[in-house]
């Protein structure tokens, strides 16, 4: 990896970081119903693009340099992993059990699911 692709990667992760806050924002001022919702839907749909994105590099659509910038700087910077957890905390501190088993659990089959349905799209292009 040179230093252009690793510049690229870190405007990519500022760029997604960006994405995911107007998004989250625009989900929650839409939905009251006390679940975290945007961080469902932007994980999930991250999910999905990642998975798409690796299986284009997997087929050699995609050049590996692009995927790094791409799927580890927009991807990486869109998708949070630790505001879910923490979300999920939140949760059982209010003692909304079912919805806490749904974030922690659900969440992670959910995106796994779509990442793997993501990557088979991205291989058979």
């Amino acid at each position: 990896m040179n230093a252009g692709v690793f510049l690229l990667a870190v405007l990519g992760g500022g760029i997604g970081a960006s994405l995911r806050f107007v998004l989250d924002g625009l989900i929650m001022r839409r939905v009251h119903n006390g679940y975290p919702w945007g961080t469902f839907i932007i994980n999930s749909t991250g999910s999905l693009i990642l998975g798409f994105l690796t299986g284009l590099s997997d087929s050699s659509v995609l050049d590996s340099a692009w995927l790094f910038i791409i799927g580890g700087g927009v991807m990486g910077g869109y998708t949070t992993f630790s505001t879910a957890m923490v979300d999920t905390v939140h949760m059982l501190q209010k003692r909304t059990y079912g919805r806490a088993l749904w974030n922690a659990i659900g969440m992670i089959v959910v995106t796994v699911v779509l990442a793997l349905l993501g990557l088979l799209l991205g291989r058979a292009v």
